[in-house]
């Protein structure tokens, strides 16, 4: 599903999302959504999350499952 528009994520949904730093390399982490960090309800680049493993911060490239 696409990451890019906020409606389509929720709280707990397990996601790949790109970190700030592996932006030129493209590599994805995998986590559960802890908190939306985007307000809008959409984003080109993917909304912005914070993940429960480690308070990762990155945009959702992909949801996994919600």
């Amino acid at each position: 599903m696409d990451g890019k528009i906020r409606a389509n994520i929720r709280i707990g949904a397990l996601v790949d999302i790109v970190l700030k730093k592996d932006q030129p390399t493209g590599k994805l982490t995998r986590g559960h959504v802890k908190r939306i960090l985007t307000n809008s309800p959409t984003h080109p680049h993917g909304i912005k999350v914070l993940l429960a493993e480690e308070d990762m911060v990155g945009r959702v490239q992909e949801i996994i499952e919600e």
